[in-house]
């Protein structure tokens, strides 16, 4: 089996789950956090070496003010424990965050920041967290700091290209495979630039009920198909 060294996940279906359980939608996303825990552990026992998880998107924000409240709190309940995993530092594992994160609250976005640097150095695997996140709104700031540079006199505006472009994105690590669950067959504005020739998987199962298995059947599935690039 071929496995893909870095992999994307859009986190989908918490809500959908916790209506089967007549349960409140929102609260399908404790269920999804515990998930996360569990699948650090399948990509190392795998050999992925990276994954982006898309957590929160930037339209996300819109959703209803006990709904985004409850978010808030399990993100700080969940990285404030992931800064103490001792993973962190017995697998070297790198946290980062990507999106536009100054719009969260001072105190999770306090959290974050004390994550990406307790974490700066380490390099055996990258665990990314799209928070607030846009692959449209990547792209516009992405612009703005090269117009900026170019204003600046840092760049000339014809050494613009892909590889320029590129790094000035939150991040320039191009997936081989994303796995969407939850039974949608859409791209939500995740990794636009990036995943230009991902391999995609959709999944029915929704995101807690996601598990090893079908990890390893997204990837048995994706290691028979042919990367040709377009060629």
């Amino acid at each position: 089996m071929k496995v893909p060294k870095y992999i994307g996940i859009i986190l989908d279906g918490n809500r959908r789950f916790a209506k089967r359980l007549m349960l409140k939608p929102f609260m399908g996303h404790e269920w999804g956090a515990k998930k996360v825990e569990k699948l650090f552990d399948w990509c190392k026992e795998l050999g992925i070496k990276e994954v982006t998880l898309y957590a929160f998107s930037i339209q996300n924000f819109n959703r209803p003010k006990e709904e985004f409240d409850f978010l808030m709190n399990i993100f700080k309940k969940e990285f404030t424990r992931l800064f103490d995993d001792p993973r962190l530092e017995n697998d070297k594992v790198k946290i980062n965050f990507i999106g536009r994160i100054w719009k969260f609250p001072e105190d999770l976005q306090d959290i974050m920041k004390k994550l990406m640097y307790k974490t700066r150095d380490n390099d055996n695997y990258i665990v990314n967290f799209a928070m607030a996140y846009g692959g449209r709104e990547e792209v516009i700031d992405a612009v703005k700091r090269i117009g900026e540079n170019v204003k600046n006199g840092k760049l000339d505006i014809n050494d613009i290209n892909e590889k320029v472009f590129s790094k000035n994105l939150y991040t320039d690590h191009e997936p081989e495979l994303i796995i969407r669950t939850g039974g949608e067959k859409r791209t939500s504005n995740f990794l636009i630039w990036q995943s230009h020739y991902s391999e995609w998987v959709f999944l029915e199962k929704t995101w807690p009920e996601f598990e090893k298995e079908d990890l390893i059947q997204a990837i048995e599935d994706y290691s028979q198909r042919e990367r040709r690039f377009g060629k």
